[in-house]
């Protein structure tokens, strides 16, 4: 091992050290008292999302593999979070950071690339990152991260202080400490097949839930058990929904798959700073959905239990689109009817 890569690891370790874990926050449900509703808040990592610690994982796994050295340009394909997160751990090795992103990625994502040092490059076609960023790796003599291919196994599932480990050890002392569900998005799927494979190995009743925004192919290929389901275009909510089936998604792991329409997820959001205090971004929306989809099919189930799902990154960083209701209008996005449903199902308990 190089005394540069040694160093390398080392200031990776450091900067975990460093870090507490994120909280558990508890969602008293008023009409619900049987039903226990939990968000692991991942907005408070160092970078502002859930993909800090995807970053720091790829970071790990390119540098033992021998792909990153002290003088690689690091080059990713990304809808935002995971370039800003990369962004931060390229600067903390001084390694270049170039991010290939749609046109339509926040301008607060750009500005929080460009703010460690990194350099976006914008494609107009959503589907053209993946092979834009080959290119420009080749060009460059530099290393493709991919994190669509390598997130599913650069986090070590089994435990390790990964996102589900530490959810369980949070859960320990609550009414219902094994959740009957987990409710993520996918984007790349890491997250997914991280919760899926972790419950398996613990023996657990917990089940996974996938919930998939529009235009995302992720909802069809689980249910027709294809893999070369494609869509031109982005999902509508940064983060989650890929235009193919990445190689990170393993469906064999998740239990339930949930399609949820674009302005359910703006909606939920708004909602969600009422009951909450926050500003959560647009992918918390989606998860928040499929929470309350899966909340009803309990209560007529007559199931009581917990539920657990993420807040992927702060709603700050979408004030110009989800939280615009200019935008919002601009767009042909009706939120109010949405929001008035999820205040009735906070209050009444009627989905």
């Amino acid at each position: 091992m190089t005394d540069w890569l040694a160093q390398a690891i080392r200031k990776i370790e450091a900067d975990f050290n460093r870090s507490s874990d994120t909280h558990l926050i508890s969602l008293p449900l008023p009409a619900l008292p049987q039903i226990q509703l939990y968000f692991k808040d991942e907005s408070t990592h160092p970078t502002g999302s859930l993909k800090h610690r995807l970053a720091r994982s790829l970071f790990l796994y390119g540098l033992c593999n021998g792909w990153i050295r002290h003088d690689t340009t690091i080059i990713e394909a990304s809808s935002g979070s995971t370039a800003v997160s990369e962004a931060y751990f390229a600067r903390l090795l001084g390694l270049p950071f170039i991010a290939v992103m749609p046109k339509s990625t926040s301008q607060e994502k750009i500005k929080a690339i460009e703010f460690y040092g990194g350099r976006c490059h914008l494609v107009d076609d959503p589907a053209s990152i993946y092979a834009e960023s080959k290119r420009l790796a080749t060009e460059l003599n530099g290393h493709y991260m991919d994190q669509f291919t390598y997130a599913e196994r650069a986090t070590d599932w089994r435990g390790n202080n990964n996102i589900a480990d530490t959810i369980f050890q949070q859960m320990a002392f609550e009414p219902n400490p094994i959740p009957e569900w987990i409710v993520c998005g996918a984007g790349t799927g890491g997250t997914s097949a991280t919760f899926g494979r972790y419950v398996r190995y613990q023996k657990l009743h917990t089940k996974v839930c996938v919930v998939d925004p529009e235009n995302s192919v992720f909802y069809d290929s689980f249910h027709s058990g294809r893999h070369d389901h494609v869509c031109e275009g982005g999902s509508g909510v940064e983060g989650i929904g890929r235009p193919r089936v990445e190689p990170s998604f393993i469906p064999t792991v998740i239990d339930h798959v949930i399609r949820v329409p674009n302005a359910a997820s703006y909606a939920a959001i708004h909602f969600l700073e009422e009951v909450l205090g926050r500003k959560c971004g647009g992918s918390t929306g989606t998860n928040f959905y499929g929470v309350c989809e899966l909340i009803s099919g309990m209560l007529r189930a007559g199931q009581h239990g917990s539920v657990v799902t993420l807040i992927c990154d702060d709603g700050n960083r979408y004030l110009g689109s989800y939280f615009d209701r200019q935008w919002l209008a601009d767009n042909g996005f009706a939120v109010d009817g949405w929001i008035s449903r999820y205040r009735r199902f906070f209050t009444e308990g009627h989905w």
